[in-house]
């Protein structure tokens, strides 16, 4: 039980744009699908692409990759959390699109830079390859470069 100096502590909606911010501020996110009539979370590291107003990564073939072809509508939540009562939080519904040809490869080479630059910003190292920030490079399945176009996207926020 609290005494004397509680503080009030609020959650709020996050509007689009500090969503928006929140998706682009960060790379690391869990992405939530259904298989066989089951959810599923998963974490990924994504690229949120302005251009688009989606989400781009990379997975090798697996049963991830096989369910969302099954079922393309996926969601992806993303926070920042501080302390317990000073987080943020954000869940975008979205569409899975598998990308192919010089499109899947020029989008890959975007989701490096742009994870690249998030990490630098954020962490202050300097990855100089794919491989430092994903495990997938090394796997000896296909790489499935894919965009999840976002639907809709909300947020909410609790602040001391």
């Amino acid at each position: 039980m609290f005494m004397g100096n509680e503080r009030k502590v609020m959650i709020k909606n996050l509007k689009v744009k500090e969503s928006i911010r929140l998706l682009s501020d960060n790379y690391i996110g869990r992405l939530a699908f259904i298989s066989q009539g089951n959810p599923y979370v998963v974490p990924i590291t994504y690229y949120y692409d302005e251009t688009s107003n989606s989400i781009l990564g990379y997975s090798s073939e697996g049963h991830k990759i096989n369910a969302i072809r099954k079922n393309p509508s996926v969601s992806l939540e993303v926070d920042e959390i501080t302390a317990v009562n000073n987080w943020q939080s954000v869940l975008a519904h979205c569409v899975f699109e598998e990308l192919h040809g010089s499109e899947a490869k020029f989008l890959l080479h975007r989701f490096a830079q742009g994870v690249k630059n998030i990490i630098v910003r954020k962490e202050k190292t300097v990855p100089r390859f794919i491989s430092e920030f994903s495990s997938k490079p090394n796997s000896p399945k296909i790489s499935i470069v894919f965009r999840i176009k976002i639907v809709e996207i909300t947020g909410k926020q609790r602040k001391p």
